[in-house]
Parts: C-alpha cells; structure tokens; sequence
C-alpha cells in the first residue's frame, strides 16, 4: 500500500504532465486547410455589418486576407473585385480582412479601389492567424456548413474562367 506522499507525488507528475501537453498544444501553429471546418470569426466591416463565418445564409463564402503594402494583394484585387460582382447574384459572397496596421492608409485605399465586396481591417491579424495566414494574400472558399473547399496561397486571376467554374460548382 501506498503512503500519502506517493499519492500525491503521483498527483502532481499527473498534472504537471497534463499541463504541459495543454501548453504545448496551444504553442502549436494552426494551419487551416481543405477539409478543415473554418475557424469561427467576427469582425465589424467598413460599412459598418458585424460579420462572422456563420453570418452568410447559405452562400459560398471567398475570404480573403490581404494588406495595401502587399503588392500580389494589390496585383489581385481588380480581378476578385469583378469576380465578387459576377458571382453575388449566384449565391458567392467575397470578404477582404485586411491586416493594415495603418488606419489612414488603408481607407485612403479602399475609398480609391472602391471595392464592391465587405471589408474590414484587422491589425493585430488575430482571424488570419486563426487560419494559420501567414503569407498574403491567401484566400479561403467555405461552404454555407463551414467547410473549407479551397485555399489559395499568393495572387491570382479571379476571373478565371476555369476558376469561376469551379466557384460556381460550390453553390447549393
């Protein structure tokens, strides 16, 4: 039989065992990818709608993380921009979470793009980080049950006809 200094020597090591794996679980970079669920997310646009991942009512999802000092961001926005105007009748919402740090520079952007799609700024990159962004831009499809169905690292052509094709097939 066991003496009470054992038990609780057992006790600790349990626990201190048990906190480090909590620990070093936390320390660990999430990386989201296709076939992952989105992490969850909420943020206030530059038109003033509280957005989230769950916010869109059964429409494909395109977020996009991007910065005005990012020149592939930039490279790629006209194409996104005509791509969330082709595709929002057909059930395919674009949002653009900027990781600016500089307030003015970012407005004074958005107001000259005048982009059709919500944005919304997001300094600290607390949303890209959930997702594991690390490089811009990097663009994520999710499905209306939160499913990511695409990831796309670095900039592209949204108009794509190949690309919309496939956009469109998400649709329900």
């Amino acid at each position: 039989m066991q003496n009470p200094d054992q038990w609780l020597k057992i006790a600790a090591a349990t626990l201190a065992v048990g906190l480090v794996a909590i620990v070093g679980d936390s320390l660990r970079e999430r990386l989201v990818n296709v076939g992952d669920t989105a992490p969850q997310f909420a943020i206030t646009s530059d038109r003033g709608t509280k957005l989230s991942r769950t916010d869109f009512g059964g429409k494909l999802l395109v977020l996009n993380f991007w910065a005005t000092w990012c020149p592939p961001c930039v490279n790629e926005l006209p194409s996104l921009n005509a791509m969330a105007r082709a595709l929002a009748p057909k059930g395919v919402v674009v949002v653009g979470i900027s990781i600016d740090q500089d307030e003015k520079a970012y407005k004074a952007f958005t107001q000259r793009f005048k982009l059709s799609f919500e944005t919304a700024r997001d300094p600290e990159a607390n949303i890209s980080s959930e997702y594991g962004t690390f490089k811009i831009p990097e663009t994520y499809v999710i499905t209306p049950d939160g499913k990511v169905v695409e990831k796309f690292i670095s900039d592209r052509d949204w108009m794509d006809p190949a690309l919309l094709k496939r956009l469109e097939g998400y649709v329900r």
